[in-house]
C-alpha cells in the first residue's frame, strides 16, 4: 500500500500538479472567446515570397483555443519551392476535409495564439526535402472524413508526426504539448521515434515512452508528456511544455 501511495503521489506530482498550475496561469490570460473573434493574421515569421526566392520548409505549432490551450498545441507544415510566389500550408483538422491545403495564412496565429517554429530550413536543404514532404502528406493514412479524433488521436499533431517520421531528415522534435503526436495504432506498439534516433512505445496514445537523441526522454500518460532533453538541455512538463534551450539548432 505504501508503494502504491508513493507511485500515485509521483504521478500526481509529475503530471497533474504542473498541469493544474498551468491551468491556473491560463485562467488569467486574455484568450479569444470564440473562433469568429480570434486573430488568425500572420505572425510575420516568414519572409514575403518575392523577397525570398529560395526553397523554404517550416513546421509551426501554436496553442489551441479557449480552455484546450491549457494543455494542447496545434501544428502544421509549410513549404515553398525555389522561385515559388506563395507558400503552401498543410493542416489536419476535425471538420470537413481533414487534410487542408492553404486553409490559413502560412505563419498565421492559431485562435489568436502566436506560432512557435519547430523546423525552419532554407535553400538546398529545404529543396531536397520538399518532394518527400509532399509525398508523405499524400500518403497520410487518416485523411478521409471521420479520420479525426481530438484525443488521443489521430489528430493534427498525429498528421505532422507522420510527415516527420516519413522525412526523418527534418531532425526535430514536436512540442511535448502537441497532444496526439505519439498516437500509433495498437498494432504498432513499438517503433522508431519520428527522427529515427531512438525508439518509441505507444499504447494507442493513452500511455507511452520515447527515448531518442532528438526527442530526448519522454513519458506519455493520457496524452500528457513529461521528460527531459539532453541534446538541447530542457525539461518538459504537462501544460507548460518545453522549458529550457531553444529546440532549433
Amino acid at each position: 500500500m505504501i508503494l502504491l501511495a508513493r507511485a500515485l503521489l509521483f504521478i500526481v506530482g509529475l503530471f497533474f500538479f504542473p498541469l493544474g498550475a498551468h491551468a491556473l496561469w491560463w485562467s488569467f490570460r486574455d484568450v479569444a472567446p470564440n473562433w469568429r473573434d480570434a486573430d488568425w493574421s500572420s505572425a510575420k515569421l516568414l519572409p514575403a515570397p518575392r523577397e525570398a526566392p529560395q526553397a523554404i520548409v517550416a513546421i509551426y505549432a501554436a496553442r489551441v483555443g479557449r480552455w484546450r490551450g491549457i494543455f494542447a498545441h496545434h501544428s502544421w507544415i509549410v513549404v515553398k519551392d525555389n522561385g515559388a510566389d506563395r507558400y503552401t500550408r498543410f493542416d489536419k483538422v476535425g471538420w470537413g476535409s481533414p487534410v487542408r491545403t492553404n486553409g490559413w495564412v502560412a505563419d498565421g496565429r492559431w485562435f489568436g495564439n502566436p506560432p512557435q517554429p519547430i523546423v525552419y530550413l532554407e535553400g538546398e536543404a529545404a529543396a531536397r526535402l520538399i518532394p518527400q514532404i509532399r509525398e508523405a502528406v499524400a500518403r497520410y493514412p487518416y485523411s478521409k472524413a471521420g479520420d479525426y479524433n481530438a484525443w488521443p488521436g489521430p489528430n493534427s499533431n498525429t498528421f505532422v508526426a507522420h510527415v516527420m517520421r516519413s522525412v526523418p531528415e527534418l531532425g526535430a522534435a514536436m512540442p511535448p504539448t502537441a497532444l496526439g503526436k505519439d498516437w500509433q495504432p495498437f498494432h504498432d506498439i513499438v517503433g522508431l521515434t519520428p527522427s529515427h534516433t531512438g525508439f518509441q512505445v505507444s499504447l494507442g496514445g493513452y500511455a507511452g515512452l520515447s527515448v531518442g537523441w532528438v526527442e530526448g526522454i519522454e513519458v506519455d500518460l493520457l496524452g500528457l508528456v513529461a521528460g527531459v532533453d539532453l541534446r538541447r538541455p530542457a525539461i518538459k512538463l504537462p501544460g507548460w511544455g518545453r522549458i529550457g534551450m531553444d529546440p532549433i539548432i
